[in-house]
């Protein structure tokens, strides 16, 4: 099977999907808003120890909520939970939203990250997330900023910056499958003393620098600083597709598309982090007859994305307070 980067290399290229960020560079903090130009069904994996997150209950099988507008990832901790709102009012202007009678009303799932300590100025009298997400619906489109942008502008990964990170992958048949990541964890993306990515080998087009494999055995022990404390870090990705799955299908999508984070960092899923994934489907092309098969495949190059993604935001993010970014801590003659 044969698996190729779309046009943009972006979440992006699944059909339908815009993205938007917006920044408070002051603050070092930011929003991301995947934005589907209609509903969408959806469905999220939880996995971390210190999650944030809102409205995710309507996504779960037993909810009689069908479909999602959008959704949120953002810095702030619990803060950026206010950023949904922006979203949907953004979304309430525009007739947009579940039809509740004459009323409708959007729904905007969210996640969010710990950036409150990055040396960054938090004194706000008001919180920004509300205006920083309808920025960035204002913004969102086809191409979008990664690295220090949006969720991941404020981001660290273990003794590096973190930041947003997005790639696709087109299956033979022509479906599309994307991710967006804001890596923002406690454990290490790269192996120890190293400037080799955990996901090197999933590297495609280049996306990661040209990355080479080990030269010299790794050692295993975990990295976690002494300072980590218990919610403070956060991994959270969106994965899409074109292929019309169910809400239990996309649920499938969400719990594999998991593994991405183990392939990419290490630990993953610690008490430290409030890992979280979305899987919607925007429905544009069908499933096919063996949907069980159909979603297997997805889900395996789905994890593969998110660890590319894991990667691509840290390789693209840039020095921010203590935190180098990574090519200019691992910078190659």
């Amino acid at each position: 099977m044969t698996i190729r980067p779309g046009p943009r290399n972006l979440i992006t290229d699944v059909p339908g999907i815009a993205v938007g960020n917006a920044e408070d560079r002051r603050a070092w903090t930011g929003v991301t808003v995947v934005l589907p130009d209609r509903a969408v069904v959806a469905a999220v994996d939880v996995r971390g120890g210190g999650p944030g997150t809102r409205e995710t209950t309507a996504m779960d099988a037993s909810s009689g909520v069908p479909t999602v507008d959008a959704i949120v990832l953002s810095g702030g901790s619990a803060f950026g939970l206010d950023a949904a709102q922006g979203a949907m009012d953004w979304l309430a202007a525009r007739g947009r939203g579940v039809a509740v009678g004459s009323a409708r009303v959007p729904i905007v799932p969210a996640a969010i990250l710990f950036d409150l300590l990055n040396g960054g100025d938090k004194g706000w009298a008001t919180l920004p997330y509300r205006a920083l997400a309808l920025a960035a619906c204002e913004g969102a489109g086809p191409d979008f900023a990664l690295g220090n942008a949006g969720a991941g502008h404020g981001a660290k990964a273990g003794p590096l910056k973190g930041g947003l990170g997005s790639v696709s992958a087109v299956m033979p048949d022509g479906a599309t499958i994307g991710a967006l990541v804001a890596a923002n964890p406690v454990g290490s993306v790269v192996m120890p003393g190293t400037g080799t990515f955990w996901a090197w080998a999933f590297e495609q087009a280049g996306e990661l620098g040209g990355q080479r494999p080990p030269t010299a055995p790794v050692t295993m022990d975990p990295e976690i600083t002494t300072s980590a404390e218990p919610g403070a870090n956060t991994t959270l990705a969106v994965v899409a597709t074109d292929v019309d799955l169910t809400r239990d299908e996309c649920l499938r999508l969400a719990i594999m598309a998991q593994d991405g984070f183990a392939r990419a960092i290490r630990p993953v899923h610690t008490p430290f982090d409030g890992d979280v994934v979305f899987a919607l489907s925007t429905g544009r092309c069908e499933a096919g007859p063996n949907r069980a098969r159909r979603v297997a495949n997805l889900g395996a190059v789905a994890a593969d994305c998110v660890a590319r993604a894991v990667a691509r935001g840290v390789f693209e993010a840039e020095t921010l307070g203590a935190k180098p970014g990574y090519r200019e801590a691992f910078a190659r003659s």
